[in-house]
């Protein structure tokens, strides 16, 4: 008979690290090419459910329809629910504490979570109005909105 061997579980504690090239698709290159050289938030509207969305997307999340037009949206928006974040940690593009908030922008029927800044946590509250700065060194990613404010 085979004889069986057991050792305790243990835990390595490490950090991956892995680098790579994303290529955002053509409806994501519309996008940030528009926030990087012209400061325009674009969002995709689905004539089929009769919704925009903010980020554009290609393909509709709820009828599946192929998204190939786009149209400027905001940029002012309403916070639909926010987070303060007390830790830091290598990924995040900020050092804590930071606010996070997901931003419905006008003319989107979607949010999507970015910083909201110059503002005091205890005066955000959600339906709070605000708008988008633009980051002066802009690369053509969504750190080009460097946060968005109370109007």
């Amino acid at each position: 008979m085979e004889e069986k061997h057991t050792t305790d579980t243990f835990e390595v504690d490490q950090r991956l690290t892995a680098h790579g090239t994303y290529w955002a698709g053509k409806m994501g290159t519309r996008f940030y090419t528009a926030l990087r050289d012209q400061q325009k938030i674009l969002g995709t509207p689905c004539t089929t459910c009769n919704k925009v969305f903010w980020p554009p997307r290609s393909i509709c999340t709820f009828c599946f329809s192929e998204l190939k037009d786009v149209v400027e949206i905001g940029p002012r928006g309403t916070v639909e629910t926010f987070t303060l974040v007390t830790y830091t940690e290598p990924i995040h593009p900020r050092t804590a504490p930071f606010l996070y908030a997901v931003i419905k922008l006008d003319g989107a029927d979607t949010g999507m979570a970015h910083f909201l800044d110059e503002v005091e946590i205890d005066k955000v509250h959600i339906g709070m109005r605000v708008q988008p700065v633009f980051a002066k060194d802009r690369k053509g990613n969504i750190l080009d909105i460097q946060y968005f404010k109370p109007i």
